[in-house]
């Protein structure tokens, strides 16, 4: 394939037959009631977040997918509390493999962000550190220089309480601290994220590879707004489903502000943490 180019001197391949069914996507190869803080509250590190735009139709994207895992298990960046999240978009779909984690709201999301950053086209794989470095998913060097630099920006306190669950959903209090001085406007969303999904894939790109995925985002719905420098509190009902491993899910909440992208507050809760039953 001919190789294209996206703003930021990033080099990609241009799909041609996605371009034409899907508005130009593209490829990057050859581009019970417990209450808990994130992670980083107990660790001291500042939490950031990753997010991998990929799909199980892209043999590009596994190689992000392993690097994703590699970020948030073995947490290599000095002061950073790596928070992983997986969403799969579904343009892939058309081409050979329907991503069973794929859906059309990371698509959406995706583009959003393609938007801010003035991309020619979306691409697969891509990463966006905090709202605001993205590069090419696979890409080690921008990752670890992305997520140091994101540890240098103060975070607001991001909190998430259980306060009752059974098989089949949760009850949630999630609450942001007041920030302090001037800030633009700033959305909260909540994420249930899978870790140690694995899948045989039977066609398309990546047909007969077995392919493992962390923090892949079953569950993405925006809570509210911030108001000002206001703090912030709302309660949830979150669905479990019956096939989601409970000891893989986590909770993700965090903080997004509208005009800058940037990710301004992190909180997570593994459920594995909580008391059963």
């Amino acid at each position: 394939m001919k190789p294209g180019r996206l703003s930021g001197g990033i080099s990609i391949a241009v799909i041609t037959l996605v371009a034409v069914v899907t508005q130009g996507y593209m490829r990057a190869d050859e581009r019970k009631s417990q209450g808990h803080r994130s992670a980083s509250a107990k660790t001291g590190r500042t939490p950031i977040l990753v997010e991998l735009f990929t799909s199980e139709g892209c043999s590009s994207c596994p190689s992000a997918d392993k690097l994703l895992t590699k970020l948030a298990t073995t947490q290599p960046v000095e002061g950073a509390e790596i928070i992983a999240l997986e969403e799969h978009v579904d343009y892939w779909n058309r081409i050979g493999w329907t991503d069973p984690f794929s859906a059309a709201k990371f698509t959406q999301r995706q583009y959003d962000y393609g938007a801010h950053f003035h991309l020619n086209s979306v691409y697969t794989p891509q990463a966006v550190v905090d709202g605001q470095q993205e590069f090419v998913g696979s890409d080690t060097d921008s990752a670890l220089s992305a997520i140091t630099r994101a540890a240098a920006q103060p975070k607001v306190g991001v909190g998430l309480r259980v306060t009752a669950e059974d098989a089949t959903q949760l009850h949630l209090n999630v609450s942001v601290e007041k920030r302090s001085g001037r800030n633009e406007a700033a959305t909260v969303v909540l994420a249930v994220a899978e870790d140690d999904l694995a899948v045989h894939v039977k066609s398309g790109e990546n047909a007969g590879r077995n392919l493992v995925h962390h923090g892949v985002v079953r569950w993405f719905m925006t809570l509210g707004k911030v108001q000002d420098n206001a703090a912030f509190t709302t309660q949830v009902t979150v669905p479990l489903e019956r096939h989601w491993r409970r000891e893989n899910l986590r909770l993700v909440a965090f903080v997004q502000s509208e005009t800058s992208r940037r990710i301004v507050g992190v909180g997570t809760l593994p459920l594995a943490e909580l008391p059963k039953g």
